[in-house]
């Protein structure tokens, strides 16, 4: 009987031989713990754009919580990221107008290159895109404006500026999944 039952535990735990607690690493990752957020690259002709999307990387860095962030000379690895394209596209059109845009999609694409810091070895170097949408404000508040009128009237430019910081969280979030999760 005790036989049966110490070969029947045995089973059991050693189903779980494969579990970890804690964060899982990449694996050319597994060494950092440390991690240094240099400020992004911008390639677009998007003015201002580098630091509220390296402020939406290191506090997602933070919320994940696999990675400490800190300066060059503490790290254990150096986050590079460069903005290659910043771009609005309509995504849906006024019904009775197609050349009229309703809601547009603004899409980030960049690259990033993580390396050791001593060393200078390539970690990981991959591209990342990221989507958010966003409709149209009208330009006019009477209520008796047609939606036409008032979509001709919208600043479409200040509807994407403030688009932008959700596109930047989206970023963010896909960035840290690749160099935290590997995927």
């Amino acid at each position: 009987m005790r036989l049966l039952f110490s070969l029947l535990a045995t089973l059991l735990l050693a189903g779980c031989a494969g579990y970890t607690i804690g964060p899982i690493k990449p694996t050319p990752m597994r060494t950092v713990q440390k991690i240094c957020v240099k400020n992004i690259k911008n390639d677009t002709l998007h003015a201002r754009v580098e630091v509220p999307i390296t402020n939406a990387i290191i506090k997602q860095i933070q919320q994940d919580g696999t990675y400490e962030v800190t300066d060059e000379a503490h790290a254990d690895a150096i986050l590079n990221v460069k903005i290659s394209d910043i771009r609005r596209r309509p995504a849906r059109s006024l019904r009775g107008n197609l050349l009229q845009t309703r809601e547009y999609l603004l899409q980030i694409r960049g690259n990033f290159t993580v390396t050791e810091t001593h060393g200078g070895r390539v970690l990981d170097s991959r591209s990342v895109s990221a989507n958010t949408s966003f409709y149209v404000t009208g330009g006019g508040r009477e209520e008796n404006v047609n939606t036409s009128t008032s979509l001709l009237a919208a600043d479409s430019n200040q509807d994407e500026r403030q688009a932008l910081p959700n596109a930047a969280e989206e970023f963010a979030t896909r960035l840290v999944s690749i160099i935290s999760e590997g995927w």
